[in-house]
């Protein structure tokens, strides 16, 4: 079965609910473990265009903010796409930041 890696930035004050989330599908899982992810801060930045409606900040105006980068190991499209989707329900961000690797196995 291919796995997946799933990378996305959330708040930190929102990390804990969605990876929540995403735990709930299974996703985390290695071997014995569950509940695996990889996390380390960073700063976020963007600017909401008109016609956004941005969770944190205001349109027009540079927003910075605290952030934390979320790896987690998904097994299978199948899992992936079901984390993919909790995810983007469970964080705070219209546009959620996120990435999904394929994980080959040497």
């Amino acid at each position: 079965m291919p796995r997946y890696k799933l990378v996305f930035f959330v708040p930190i004050s929102h990390a804990t609910p969605v990876k929540r989330a995403i735990f709930s599908t299974g996703a985390g899982t290695i071997g014995l473990y569950k509940h695996c992810a990889f996390q380390c801060p960073g700063q976020g930045s963007f600017i909401p265009t008109d016609g956004a409606q941005p969770a944190i900040g205001e349109v027009g105006k540079e927003e910075i903010v605290d952030e934390v980068r979320v790896e987690i190991q998904c097994d299978g499209e199948g899992q992936t796409r079901e984390a993919v989707k909790k995810m983007k329900i469970e964080h705070p961000y219209e546009e959620v930041a996120y990435e999904v690797y394929r994980i080959e196995d040497f």
